[in-house]
């Protein structure tokens, strides 16, 4: 079953409020053993708009990955991730 990933690119606008949405979302990927693959870090534009953050999470299947997103637990984490910045989030199946 391949691997899934949620690759989101985002502005932070409220950093105070983004923490909340980090703590809060700790139990769903707890949950469903999210493994971080990127968060932060360097990122160099090649071509298109650039995002201020870019996170890749990787899941074990495309179910869970699904699963986690629409979890109560990352439903209220939600919440503060949408007060807190503007972005993209993608959900994509590996190889």
């Amino acid at each position: 079953m391949p691997k899934a990933y949620w690759i989101a690119r985002v502005d932070v606008h409220d950093p105070e409020t983004y923490k909340l949405y980090v703590e809060t979302a700790k139990p769903a990927f707890a949950r469903y053993n999210a493994n971080f693959l990127a968060r932060g870090g360097k990122t160099e534009v090649l071509e298109g708009a650039a995002r201020a953050r870019n996170v890749v999470i990787e899941f074990a299947s495309l179910q869970d990955a699904h699963d986690c997103y629409h979890s109560p637990e990352y439903t209220k984490a939600r919440e503060y991730r949408d007060k807190a910045g503007q972005g993209e989030f993608l959900l994509v199946e590996g190889v």
